[in-house]
């Protein structure tokens, strides 16, 4: 069953997409990250190209060529991805797709809007039995 964890108290939901996709890398786990839209792809993508700040995170879109051999994934739109190790969702609402994934990552931002969209999703995981893990940025030291 899918493993579900919420990193809640986000300041940037950008840069802790970026910072997860790294960690998660460097493990050996090839990322796919879904956007709610192009605008936010675009984003992504620029930022990844610059993340961290000696180096870069490798990554394509979903519908390029090499997106089989990408550790890093970046689709906005549909839900085709070439492998299924772990989903970060920047969505406002849970995924259709994200019971295909060994593991999901759900960001929530310290905006009031976007945590009460993010409980939804925590709702949504836990009353359908969901393993489900709570990591609170804003306690990071």
């Amino acid at each position: 069953m899918t493993k579900i964890d919420f990193y809640t108290g986000s300041t940037d939901k950008l840069r802790t997409a970026c910072q997860l996709s790294h960690k998660a890398m460097q493990n050996g786990v090839r990322v796919a990250l879904s956007t709610p839209d192009a605008a936010t792809a675009d984003a992504l993508d620029k930022l990844l190209w610059q993340f961290p700040a000696t180096a870069f995170i490798p990554h394509c879109r979903g519908d390029a060529e090499e997106a089989a051999q990408c550790p890093v994934v970046l689709n906005s739109g549909n839900d085709r991805f070439p492998h299924y190790d772990l989903l970060i969702s920047l969505h406002d609402e849970c995924v259709s797709f994200f019971s295909r994934f060994e593991r999901v990552i759900e960001i929530v931002s310290q905006g009031a809007e976007d945590s009460r969209l993010g409980r939804e999703r925590y709702k949504f995981y836990k009353d359908r039995g969901y393993e489900l893990n709570h990591i609170d940025l804003s306690k990071a030291p």
